[in-house]
Order: structure tokens, then C-alpha cells, then sequence
């Protein structure tokens, strides 16, 4: 019988969650080989921060990584970097690598993560000057472009169209977000969030624009000089940068027969239907109330790592997903506990200065938070939604109450 412990396990995807996966494992007690392999030639690397800081110039470069390069080969996690798999081959346990290499495998983990979804060459996606914001090179290539009196367009009013739009209006450049929906961050978010945002960004002035589709963007020579947008203007733009969701990397898995839908299908323990075979992260859509859930966080991606480096050791964990996320936006932070879909009532609680929480519920229980500078209010609330306890909602929104006072609410039975 084989020793979990030293089986040959194999990662695809050095993310957020392929690295955690062979951190865990190493720090679990598993002593056989692991293999880690990443499209790109760095070393896994902190993303967040690309759309942020780094963006900014406040992040260098080797501040980005997770570990040293000495950390790997202390470790023994065998680097195949630039490289990417082209197949899998689950009858032999093997896999090809675009190299030509194969790499045969007892556990394979597959945290192959998201891309953006990209703008068509018909209306223009192909030109010089359109930008997104994924990994390294994008932000590389972002940062050359970006010069003083620049004409900014951003196209997509969720968190990454958001960061990108106050990182750039704050180098002085001029900036418009264009966003389909009635109001920006519809999808994720309550309609005060939004307001809250937009006065920061109409503060900050940049200009939005909701309920306008991008038509198509305008070029000279290949370089992009502006767009036409659906209520019938045409803007001057220098640089477009798209933020208009993400696509799972599942043909990988399709193409191994495994099931997909929206991300890989995986149970409780991030299994797939192989037994032998694992996903986590941004790829990874698991059980979640009735239905499957795909969640794109740093939060999801160490979890369900954590989850299948436990699972590939023997142990039996079950992933409970407690949710987080953050957004910096100027010198706003975000701090977001729970999922809001489905919330039936928003409160809002007054912090001190400018800070403000909006705490969402759904039938009397405490769902979700969004805190904005307000980390006391985060935490609290955090706590709250992760043991099921609920505090009155007219307790919440006074401000005389005490936050550590919410805590004592009953947790849910």
C-alpha cells in the first residue's frame, strides 16, 4: 500500500494555490517529491498587489514573492517554470509538459486558476494601448504605458476596472470608467457600497459612466486614439484597461474527461471525480448549498490548498468556505466577510471619521460585511458570520453600541 506521505505529488498552476499546496504538504510532513509547474518564468508571486501597489511603484519587485528562490530547493518542490501541461493521461498517471517532458504523478493537483476574459479584434481588442490586469506582465506592461496627461479608459466597473481607475487617476492621469450595468460593482456588491464608491472616485475626479456599453474602440496605425460607446459619444483615449470578469482554465481537466461547469467540479476535499486528482482556486467550483460555487479570492485559494494538502496526506478534511476579500482604492481599504447574494436588508453603521460598514442580511442572520476603513467593524463581523451568530440589526446601526458588545449575540443553532 502506498505511504501518502511520500507519494510523487504533482502541482499545475504556481498561483496563490499551487504554491500554498506544496507549502502545506512540506510543512504537513510529506517527504516525496513535489513538482510545481508554472506557465511563467517567476517564481509564485504575491497577485493582489499588482493592481495596487506595485502598480504604483510602492512594491518592488522582490517583495512580490512568496519565498526566496532557497526556499524551493530547501524544500525540495522542484521548479518547472515557463512551462505549461498539455495533457493528462490518467490511465498511466502522467502528464506532458510543453517542453516535451513528461511527469508521472500518484497525486496531482490542479490550481490552474483564471484569465480575463478579453475584447474581440472586431471592435478593436487587438490594438496597441489595450491593456488587463492578471499577472507580472500585464502590470509591466501597464506601468510602460502610463504617463502624465494620459486619457485612461476603463472598461468594467467591478474591483479590478476600480483599482485600476484610482491607481491611475492618482499619477494624474485622466481617467473614465464606462460600466454596462445601472451601477458599478452591481454584481458583487450593495447599492451604498456603490454610492460609496462612486462619490471616492467622482472625488478623485474620475468620470463614470453606468449603463453605457463599450461599441467599439478606435485605433490609428494599430494604436488605440479612443472608443465609441453605446449612448452614442466618442472619447479620446491613450490606454484602455479591461476588467470585465475571468474565465476558469478547465480545458486542461475537459480535455482528461474530467467535469467541468463554470471551474472543475470538485467535492468537499477538492476531489474531482478521480480520485487521484485535485483542483483549488480560482479553477475549482465545489459544493456550496444546493448548488457549486466558484470563488476568485486569496482567502478560497489558501483554503482549499490547505484542504487538498490534507487530503493528499490521508487525513479526511471537509472545505467550509469562510470568504474574504479586499480592495484598495486611494486611501480606502475594503474589507469584505461573507457573500452578500441574496441579502434581504443592508445596515449601515457610522465608524469613526470617515469610516463606514454596511452589514447585509437575509432573513434576520448576519450574511456578510462590507467595512470601508473600518477594520474594528470587519473583525467583528468576521467573527460573527463565521460562527453564525447574528446581532440585532437596530443594535448594529446605532453607533453608541459597542462593537465587542455585538459579539455576545447567540450563535446559530
Amino acid at each position: 500500500m502506498t505511504n501518502p506521505l511520500g507519494e510523487r505529488v504533482v502541482v499545475i498552476g504556481a498561483g496563490q494555490a499551487g504554491f500554498e499546496t506544496c507549502a502545506q504538504l512540506r510543512a504537513l510532513g510529506h517527504s516525496g517529491p513535489i513538482a510545481l509547474v508554472g506557465a511563467e518564468a517567476h517564481r509564485p508571486y504575491q497577485r493582489p498587489p499588482l493592481s495596487k501597489a506595485y502598480l504604483l511603484g510602492k512594491m518592488e519587485l522582490d517583495r512580490l514573492f512568496f519565498r526566496p528562490a532557497r526556499y524551493f530547493e530547501d524544500e525540495r518542490i522542484d521548479l518547472h517554470l515557463s512551462t505549461t501541461c498539455t495533457g493528462i493521461d490518467r490511465q498511466a498517471r502522467q502528464l506532458r509538459l510543453s517542453d516535451g517532458a513528461t511527469l508521472g504523478y500518484e497525486a496531482l493537483v490542479l490550481a490552474t486558476g483564471a484569465r480575463p476574459i478579453r475584447l474581440s479584434e472586431d471592435i478593436g481588442g487587438a490594438l496597441s494601448g489595450v491593456h488587463y490586469m492578471r499577472d507580472l506582465a500585464d502590470a509591466d506592461a501597464l506601468a510602460s504605458r502610463i504617463t502624465p496627461g494620459a486619457r485612461v479608459l476603463v472598461v468594467g466597473g467591478g474591483y479590478i476596472g476600480l483599482e485600476a481607475a484610482a491607481v491611475c487617476a492618482g499619477l494624474g492621469l485622466r481617467v473614465v470608467v464606462v460600466e454596462a450595468a445601472p451601477r458599478i460593482l452591481q454584481r458583487v456588491a450593495s447599492a451604498e457600497t456603490s454610492a460609496y464608491f462612486r462619490q471616492l472616485h467622482r472625488a478623485r475626479g474620475v468620470e463614470r459612466r453606468e449603463r453605457t456599453q463599450l461599441t467599439r474602440l478606435l485605433g490609428e496605425a494599430g494604436r488605440l486614439t479612443g472608443a465609441e460607446l453605446s449612448d452614442g459619444s466618442t472619447i479620446s483615449a491613450d490606454i484602455a484597461i479591461v476588467g470585465i470578469g475571468v474565465r476558469p482554465n478547465q480545458e486542461l481537466a475537459q480535455a482528461a474527461g474530467l467535469t467541468v461547469d463554470d471551474g472543475i467540479r470538485v467535492d468537499a476535499r477538492c476531489r474531482t471525480g478521480d480520485p487521484a486528482i485535485f483542483a483549488a482556486g480560482d479553477c475549482a467550483s465545489f459544493p456550496h448549498g444546493d448548488g457549486h460555487l466558484r470563488l476568485e479570492s486569496v482567502g478560497n485559494a489558501i483554503d482549499q490548498a490547505q484542504v487538498v494538502a490534507r487530503a493528499i496526506i490521508g487525513q479526511e478534511p471537509t472545505y467550509d468556505p469562510r470568504p474574504w476579500f479586499w480592495s484598495d482604492q486611494f486611501d480606502t481599504k475594503l474589507q469584505i466577510a461573507g457573500l452578500s447574494q441574496g441579502h434581504d436588508r443592508v445596515v449601515a453603521r457610522k465608524g469613526d471619521g470617515a469610516a463606514v460598514s454596511y452589514w447585509y442580511y437575509r432573513e434576520g442572520r448576519l450574511i456578510a460585511i462590507d467595512a470601508m476603513n473600518d477594520p474594528r467593524a470587519y473583525m467583528v463581523a468576521k467573527r460573527m458570520i463565521e460562527r453564525g451568530s447574528s446581532p440585532d440589526p437596530d443594535s448594529v446601526a446605532d453607533p453608541a453600541t459597542d462593537l465587542k458588545g455585538l459579539l455576545a449575540a447567540p450563535a446559530a443553532t
